[in-house]
């Protein structure tokens, strides 16, 4: 039996710094490999031991239940603790993640795109530069101007297999059921 596929978990931001690296006379010396603390570990450090949330809250806000984000804590003390104990280096990245940002769509081209810098407002689209943008809606399909509702669709390069988008603003992991070959996002120009 294979193992469950692992739900992306929500990080509201990535981390200032990349890691971190013991000094002292022994730390050049050891050629020890990094522990790697992954994304969704930093993040259930940041809410649980910074922000000084309960465990529930913390899953809520992440998105998974509370004994995963128990596991998440747990696996992040490990690292940190073997860290220290060992005097080797922290590298933060990785992990199943998605970052909170705001999502929007440009009703010329049909482009989606984020705002990861929230503190800039976003006033034309990356893609064909037209200033028609809104904020795009997950719950429900795009509509333009009267027509057809346009969905988003998932088509297999391999043997051609198309599906709806089966989890919102999630479609570069998901595999075809009939080759295995990831999918990849269908464009819809006209609607």
């Amino acid at each position: 039996m294979s193992p469950r596929k692992k739900i992306l978990r929500k990080v509201l931001s990535p981390p200032l710094i990349k890691g971190f690296k013991p000094y002292g006379r022994e730390s050049g010396k050891r050629n020890l490999e990094p522990v790697n603390l992954l994304y969704e570990e930093y993040e259930a450090l940041r809410l649980s031991d910074y922000d000084i949330l309960n465990h529930h809250q913390a899953s809520e806000i992440m998105g998974v239940s509370r004994p995963t984000f128990t596991r998440i804590y747990a696996s992040a003390l490990q690292k940190i603790a073997s860290a220290f104990v060992e005097g080797r280096q922290i590298s933060i990245e990785g992990g199943k993640v998605y970052f909170d940002s705001d999502w929007y769509q440009c009703d010329q081209c049909l482009c989606n795109f984020n705002n990861p810098e929230r503190e800039k407002e976003i006033k034309n689209c990356p893609l064909c530069g037209s200033n028609q943008i809104k904020r795009y809606n997950f719950g429900s399909p795009t509509k333009n101007s009267g027509k057809n509702n346009c969905i988003d669709t998932l088509v297999c390069p391999d043997c051609g297999f198309e599906q709806a988008l089966v989890n919102e603003g999630v479609y570069n992991e998901q595999v075809c059921p009939k080759c295995k070959s990831i999918m990849k996002r269908k464009k819809i120009y006209n609607c």
